[in-house]
C-alpha cells in the first residue's frame, strides 16, 4: 500500500527528498515516518495530520526535517535538511486511520546513508 523512494547516499549536511506514494486514497489517514538503524530499534520521526497544516517531530530531527502531504497524488513527502551520520537509518512510512489508536500501513523502507 505504501512505497517509499528517494533514499540515497549524502554527504553530512546535505539534503534529502524522500516521498511515500500510497497506492490507495489516504485522505482519512495520519501519515507517519519512522526511522531504524542497524542494531537499533525503529523510532518515530515525526507525522502529518489529515489536513496536511499541523506537523510534529522527533527532538532529533525537529527544525531540519519537514513532511508535507500531496491529496491529489496521495503521495507524502520528508524532507531532511541538515543531514547529520546520526540520521543514517532505513526510513519507513506509515498510515494511521483516524480513529485508530495503532499504525495500519507499513512501507518496506527506503536507506538513507549519511557520510561524514
Amino acid at each position: 500500500h505504501l512505497v517509499e523512494s528517494g533514499g540515497g547516499l549524502v554527504q553530512a549536511g546535505g539534503s534529502l527528498r524522500l516521498s511515500c506514494a500510497a497506492s490507495n486514497t489516504f485522505t482519512n489517514y495520519v501519515m507517519g515516518w519512522f526511522r531504524q538503524a542497524p542494531g537499533k530499534e525503529r523510532e518515530f520521526v515525526g507525522v502529518i495530520d489529515l489536513s496536511g497544516r499541523n506537523t510534529r517531530f522527533a527532538d532529533a530531527v525537529k527544525g531540519r526535517f519537514t513532511i508535507s502531504r500531496n491529496v491529489a497524488s496521495n503521495t507524502v513527502y520528508l524532507q531532511m535538511n541538515s543531514l547529520k551520520r546520526e540520521d543514517t537509518a532505513v526510513y519507513i512510512c506509515a498510515a494511521r486511520f483516524m480513529a485508530s489508536d495503532s499504525w495500519n500501513y507499513w512501507g518496506q523502507g527506503t536507506q538513507v546513508t549519511v557520510s561524514s
